[in-house]
Formats: structure tokens, sequence, C-alpha cells
């Protein structure tokens, strides 16, 4: 099975109920490509209203942000993956950036959560990347695969069809400096060379790898032509509906 075209928008923090339901209407009555998997990375307080209003035959996709380790206990504020698995949402965001940064979430926890999700029949989309430093010094590609080998790497051949990786330059996300089609595509197949060595070539070749760097409208359709780019995980330009739709439409 050849791996799978994605459009994710991440909405981080952002939109009301209302704006969010707005969002989603638009998103499902533009015209897109049918051959693109659009998955939309909402707030938590959205996942059960924007379930109600999708039309299945829509084919957006939810996901939710984050989940928890533990299947339930004295977590508060937490989400387990089982209540995501209650709701039918089928996938779930681990290992984003901001999340490390700011929730200080390191390789094992990352590793236990990728556990509990899989076990409760979620997908994950799971990020890597690196911060700016570890780019100049030309450590990326190693970075990176100590992320791949610590949080990822545990899993059987099987389980990896339930991954999508999405590869985050982190110090090409507001940082004045720009990553260029060929650098995405460069940390791509490193990515797909590190699967086939851990996995094989038919995993490498089925698993789907996005790229999570300020991808726009503007900038999606050459990003998208790299051989080894499989779609992206979109922040900012998910917002905005047009936007988007041209997103998923570079393909």
């Amino acid at each position: 099975m050849a791996r799978k075209f994605i459009a994710a928008g991440n909405w981080k923090m952002n939109t009301t109920i209302k704006e969010g339901i707005s969002l989603a209407q638009k998103l499902q009555d533009g015209k897109r490509d049918v051959n693109v998997v659009t998955i939309l990375g909402v707030p938590a307080t959205h996942l059960y209203p924007l379930k109600k209003k999708i039309k299945a035959s829509s084919k957006i996709l939810l996901a939710a942000q984050n989940c928890h380790h533990k299947v339930s206990g004295a977590y508060t504020g937490e989400i387990s993956p089982a209540m995501l698995a209650d709701l039918k949402i089928p996938y779930v965001i681990l290992g984003h950036s901001e999340r490390r940064e700011y929730n200080h979430e390191d390789n094992a926890l990352l590793a236990s959560k990728l556990r509990a999700a899989l076990d409760a029949g979620l997908k994950v989309i799971f990020c890597c990347g690196e911060a700016l430093d570890i780019r100049k010094a030309s450590t990326h590609v190693a970075h990176v695969k100590t992320q791949l080998v610590e949080s990822l790497f545990f899993l059987s051949a099987a389980e990896m069809k339930n991954i999508v990786i999405a590869y985050e330059p982190i110090w090409a996300i507001g940082t004045g400096e720009t990553a260029t089609p060929q650098q995405a595509q460069e940390m791509h197949q490193a990515i797909r060379s590190m699967l086939s060595k851990k996995y094989g070539k038919r995993v490498a070749e089925n698993t789907s790898i996005l790229y999570g760097g300020s991808v726009k409208g503007n900038n999606a359709k050459e990003i998208f032509s790299q051989p080894d780019v499989d779609g992206g995980l979109v922040g900012g330009a998910s917002l905005n509906a047009d936007e988007f739709l041209q997103v998923i439409n570079s393909f």
C-alpha cells in the first residue's frame, strides 16, 4: 500500500467552538483534492462538537493535540487515550515541539504516551525535529535519530502502520531563518532511511512523513513536490479556510 498524502492542520490553542465549527464547515464545503487525507488537530473542547458536525462523507478526520500516558487516574486536567477512543477520534498528535519545550516532555515520556495511544486504538502523528543551535552544530540528523530511537523504535513493524511522522525544523518557525524545500527533503530522506534500516524498505516506503516548518499556501506546492515529503503539519495557515484549502490542493 502506497503511503498517503496528508494535510494536517494544527489549530493549537486557537478558535472558540463556534469559530471552529465555522472553519470546519468552510473546509467541508470547499473543493478539496480527494486523494489527500485532511486531518484537523483541534483543541480538546472542540472534539465532540466537531465530531457531530463534520459529515463522514467529507473525509475530514479529527486529531487530539495531546493525551496522557495513563488510561485513568488522579491526573487533573488531563485526557486519556481511552477517552479519545471513546469519542472515536482517530488521531492524536504527540511530541510536538511546543509540548517538548513548554511542558518538558522528554523522549521517555513520549514513548509511554505512544504506547498508551496505540493500545487504545488511536493513530499517532509523531513529531520530531531540532532547534537552531542543533542545526548550526550540524548534529540535526543525529538529534532526530535519537528522538526516534528513544520514543518510536520500540514499536513493531506491524504497529508502524498506525504512525505518521511529522518533522519540525524548530529553527525555521518564527526565527527569521528559512528552511528550503531541499533542506526539508534532506531530513525527510534521512528519516526514511532510518525507518528502512530499522524496519525494512516496505515500512519505510509506506510511512507518511509530514513537514512542519511554516507551510503556507504560497510555499506548499514546492515543499510537497519533494520526493520524501508526503504532506504538512500546518499551523497558522490552517486557521484560514481559503489558505488551508490551497495547501490541501498543492500536491
